[in-house]
């Protein structure tokens, strides 16, 4: 059984059609349909307002991304640090305990990652005996 998927019927300037799916009983999606211009206009200067904040958060906490323990390490500084300046209070302090654990447990692979790093290291520096040059016994 063969299913046909119905696509959006706007036609791009490149001359390709918009893939995405129409709305349930028109023609167009959401971003083409004409009936739908100043939602989807609106819902565009959201976006950009949203990426113009996220940047503008980013530098106000030094956010450099989540890809390395220093980054997550970062991220939880700030979250402890406005936790901390929260009233005192039972969801608080589970707060504190949960971020606490989170801490623990990126410092732990920080320090795994550090040790693994020097090993790798010190194997690689070794030179490996000459094969063929041993005695045999």
């Amino acid at each position: 059984m063969v299913v046909s998927r119905r696509t959006c019927m706007f036609t791009m300037p490149s001359g390709d059609r918009c893939k995405a799916a129409p709305l349930r009983e028109g023609q167009y999606c959401f971003v083409h349909d004409p009936d739908h211009a100043e939602e989807a206009a609106e819902a565009r200067r959201l976006g950009g307002l949203r990426r113009k904040r996220e940047k503008t958060v980013a530098i106000a906490y030094d956010f450099q991304g989540l890809e390395s323990v220093e980054q997550l390490r970062r991220v939880l500084e700030v979250a402890i640090l406005d936790t901390l300046s929260l009233d005192n209070g039972v969801p608080r302090n589970r707060t504190l305990g949960s971020l606490t654990m989170a801490a623990l447990k990126a410092l732990g692979t920080g320090e795994l990652e550090e040790r693994l790093a020097a090993l790798e290291a010190a194997v690689h520096s070794r030179e490996a005996p000459p094969v063929f040059d041993a005695e045999v016994e």
